[in-house]
């Protein structure tokens, strides 16, 4: 029985675009270190992007990309705001604490994935203003949610609002970043340096990348401190060129946004087939539901997924996912009797 694959979007392959590129650039006689012809176009390609100047350090992974970008927006003695079930908490075994040499990652609870003002304001005045805690000094927000959800430019501007009036930088950690701007149909700016992002880790992975994460920093001076605690963590790749063109790639010609729009797609038609069974609104490509003692019967038909201890499981629909394994998924959950 072939298998139907929801664990993750990692286990996507890159799409031909991203491979035709990557061809394109494995020329000889090519500048090292950010020096060749494709790197030398990444500040300029996503300036354009997001309408905003920007500084482009392509990243191998998510994780260290999130981890550069709170180092250098938190001291090591300071805390950085998030929710509990962010990926920097959940998923990345310490990496933005050992990068930035000891920060404290502060977290919030919301049901539904997203962090709201009242919430934070709550946590901030819970904490003691001395010098036995560590001092709040940024706020990181995931777009979409672990939970699937997406935040609106409205919510964003609150939160960017609320940094600012306590002094905060903000991280967004934007690895379905595509996602979330097929979903709310706006400009990329709009989720990012107009709500006040300082830097947006731009996920490409799960969409259709290869081996290329960027962070984007909208602010120019905090460019060089980054730059170099990239080359000091080792992602500075000598041969740049090699992700510099695939995250040209996937910027150009709408690949960013094909991709997207089918992994949402499909996730919409799974939501739709779950029935009373869905956990979670569905706003990206993620679909959360309860299966409870019918789990084990979805795996017996070749769905590979993840459950987690709450009870809820997890399906991801990727940019590869074909319409055939997402029909069959959708009827396997409408063969279930309801909740």
């Amino acid at each position: 029985m072939p298998a139907m694959l929801f664990k993750s979007d990692n286990a996507a392959g890159a799409c031909p675009e991203v491979l035709a590129a990557l061809t394109q650039a494995n020329q000889p006689s090519v500048d090292a270190y950010d020096g060749d012809p494709w790197s030398q176009q990444l500040d300029a390609a996503f300036s354009e992007f997001f309408d905003h100047p920007c500084r482009v350090f392509p990243t191998l992974t998510g994780t260290a990309a999130n981890s550069l970008a709170l180092a250098t927006l938190c001291p090591s003695y300071g805390a950085v705001l998030c929710h509990d079930f962010a990926h920097i908490h959940t998923d990345e075994c310490g990496a933005p604490e050992f990068f930035a040499g000891g920060l404290k990652l502060l977290t919030c609870a919301n049901d539904n994935g997203r962090l709201d003002p009242q919430r934070l304001q709550a946590t901030l005045d819970a904490r003691r203003n001395d010098v036995h805690q560590s001092p709040v000094r940024a706020l990181s927000l995931t777009q979409p949610t672990e939970l699937g959800s997406v935040y609106t430019p409205e919510q964003l501007q609150a939160l960017g609002d609320f940094a600012r009036q306590h002094g905060l930088r903000v991280h967004m950690d934007g690895a379905r970043f595509a996602n979330a701007l097929v979903h709310l149909n706006c400009h990329p700016g709009d989720i990012s340096w107009r709500v006040g992002v300082d830097i947006l880790c731009f996920g490409t992975v799960k969409n259709g990348g290869l081996s290329a994460e960027a962070v984007v920093v909208f602010d120019p001076a905090l460019a060089d401190e980054l730059a170099f605690r990239r080359k000091r963590a080792g992602q500075m790749h000598s041969k740049g060129r090699y992700q510099a063109a695939q995250l040209l790639a996937y910027l150009n010609d709408g690949v960013w946004q094909r991709n997207a729009r089918h992994a949402n797609q499909g996730a919409a038609i799974i939501s739709a087939a779950a029935g009373s069974r869905l956990a979670q609104p569905v706003e990206a490509n993620i679909v959360w539901v309860r299966l409870d003692e019918h789990a084990q019967a979805l795996r017996d038909q070749g769905v590979h997924f993840y459950s987690w201890p709450t009870g809820l499981s997890r399906l991801v629909v990727s940019w590869d996912t074909s319409e055939n394994d997402v029909g069959q998924l959708a009827q396997l959950l409408r063969s279930l009797p309801p909740t």
